[in-house]
Formats: structure tokens, C-alpha cells, sequence
């Protein structure tokens, strides 16, 4: 059955018109991405096969053009439109980062910073420099580590934090292993950054880490800060 033929409330598109983006499937978003299905398969089928074959939208998301190249429907045409599509994502949240105090906000920060490095298979160290209104001036990416471990020198980021004359920051890192949990070694990094800092009268506001699936901890929010 064609999805023309379905119930208004079941397809895609007019779901999402009428109850929202968060009321759809992950099949259901692929399906509007991908618009059209291919013979004997609707779009939304289309987009089950998709996500069984890599695994998750995340994968999908995130694979080479190579691999993505590989999957049934697809082709270069779409893979340079899904690019675009995320870089606009990524432009979306650090223009709203750069317009307001959104530094009060872990989920909105997490967000951004999961765009950047949430699908990173090396343990990654950020540093979200803030002006003293706590707006972005830049996002500078410190320290990359093997799967497991980055080594990150307070040094460094007090050398950054300088040469931009960021007045406060954001620490942040990713866990390649999908669980944010901080470990001893991220809360003890975190009071050495913090205390380094404090010597040039620079904030830390916040250590985010970036799990897998949209999961973050905030060393703020659970005041191990």
C-alpha cells in the first residue's frame, strides 16, 4: 500500500504538520528525508531497511559517503544533501549560542556540542570560550585522545583562554563509549582547569560530556563542579 493510501495521521508529513517532529519515528524522519521509496517498498519501509542495515540513525548519520553511497535508495545526491542539512543544524545552535546567555542551559549546550563531537570515534576535548555576557566567541578543539583517553594540559587551555580574552568557559569532551558518566579522572581535570583559571579571574561554568543517543552529564548540574 502506498503511503498516499494510508490514514492522513500515519503519514509522515501530515503527522508531523499536525502533532509535531518528536511524535515521529526514526523510520518516519528518515522517510521525509528520503521523500520517495523505491519499487515494492514505500519511503517509510525504505527508511526500516536503512536504519536495520546500519544500525541506528546515528550511524546513518554519520557514515562516509562510501558507506552511505551503499545503501539502498540512497546515492551522492542525497548524501550531499543530508551534509548540508546537518551543517544548517550545527550554524542553528551556535548562532543561538552567540545571541543570548544559552550558557545557563546544559541541554541546549549539549545539543550544539553533540552536533560537533557527539559522533567522534577519538576521545575529543573542547574548550567554548565566553565573553563576559557568557556568549560564544569560539569553539576551540584542544586535545584529541585515543578511544579511551585524551591528555589535556591546563596550561593549554589558559594559553586560549588568553589569547581570545574569554572571560569564562565550557569545558567539554566526548566518550567514544557511549556512556557520559564522569570518571575520577574527568571530575579531577575539571578542579585543575578550574583552579589554573581562577589565576587570570576566567570562569569555568561547565564540564558537559557527550554520550551516545542525545546522553550528556553536566558536572555543573550534579555539582561535582
Amino acid at each position: 500500500m502506498a503511503i498516499t493510501d494510508w490514514h492522513e495521521n500515519d503519514r509522515p508529513r501530515e503527522k508531523l504538520l499536525k502533532f509535531g517532529e518528536a511524535s515521529l519515528s526514526d523510520a518516519e524522519l528518515l522517510a521525509i528525508f528520503l521523500r520517495t521509496g523505491v519499487k515494492g517498498k514505500s519511503a517509510v519501509e525504505l527508511a526500516q531497511d536503512l536504519l536495520d542495515q546500519f544500525g541506528s540513525i546515528h550511524n546513518l548519520l554519520n557514515a562516509s559517503e562510501e558507506e552511505f553511497c551503499q545503501g539502498k535508495g540512497l546515492g551522492q545526491a542525497k548524501y550531499v544533501h543530508l551534509r548540508g542539512v546537518l551543517e544548517m543544524a550545527k550554524r542553528h545552535f551556535e548562532s543561538g549560542l552567540t545571541k543570548g546567555d544559552a550558557f545557563t542551559k546544559p541541554e541546549q549546550i549539549a545539543q550544539y556540542l553533540n552536533l560537533h563531537i557527539g559522533n567522534l570515534s577519538r576521545e575529543t576535548f573542547v574548550v567554548l570560550l565566553l565573553d563576559q555576557k557568557h556568549q560564544l566567541i569560539e569553539r576551540v578543539n584542544l586535545f584529541t585522545g585515543t578511544l579511551n583517553q585524551a591528555s589535556v594540559y591546563p596550561r593549554e587551555v589558559v594559553k586560549t583562554a588568553l589569547e581570545k580574552n574569554a572571560c569564562a568557559v565550557v569545558l567539554a569532551h566526548n566518550h567514544p563509549s557511549g556512556d557520559p558518566k564522569p570518571s575520577q579522572a574527568d571530575i579531577d581535570i575539571t578542579k585543575q582547569i578550574q583552579k589554573a583559571l581562577s589565576l587570570i579571574d576566567v570562569r569555568v561554568l561547565d564540564h558537559i560530556i557527550i554520550g551516545d543517543g542525545g546522553r550528556f552529564e553536566s558536572l555543573a548540574k550534579s555539582n561535582q563542579l
